[in-house]
């Protein structure tokens, strides 16, 4: 079982755009479909509602762990076992956690954008497969939706 996720995507679109896209909560929300409440901040919690149709109960919670303008965004966010609908919000504080990188490369023609999400050896052995495999997937979507977002989008 990998202990990590890789995804690259080669963007039509300069380094600056994608910093933008990836780093302003606004701009992250629309592609990656959360509104958040507010700025990521470095050692802050972001949360908002993610909008994702079928998901709008799940509310999206990361700590930013790193901004380092036009390199590196990353944060940390947890893990649930399922995103049932529930009557009481979910309890993340005990919950494993991975954490997710977007470095973003200058490349003639626009940006190589590379997404890790790493360590899912943190999250219990029996839900692990599916947690690697849920992410794998929605990662594979997520790098299609900034691809659209940052090419038609200014």
């Amino acid at each position: 079982m990998p202990d990590k996720i890789e995804k690259r995507i080669e963007l039509k679109a300069p380094i600056s755009r994608v910093w933008r896209a990836i780093t302003d909560h606004r701009e992250f929300g629309e592609w990656f479909r959360v509104r958040l409440e507010g700025p990521f901040v470095p050692g802050k919690e972001s949360r908002g509602m993610i909008t994702w149709p079928g998901y709008e109960h799940v509310v999206w919670r990361a700590i930013v762990q790193k901004m380092e303008p036009e390199r590196l965004f990353s944060f940390t966010w947890p893990h649930a076992r399922s995103f049932e609908k529930t009557d009481s919000p979910a309890d993340y504080s005990a919950a494993p956690t991975t954490l997710v990188e977007f470095r973003p490369e200058a490349i003639p023609g626009g940006t190589l954008l590379v997404l890790t999400e790493s360590g899912f050896s943190n999250i219990p052995a029996d839900w692990r497969e599916e947690a690697f495999l849920r992410n794998d997937g929605g990662w594979t979507q997520q790098m299609k939706n900034i691809e659209t977002y940052v090419t038609q989008a200014s």
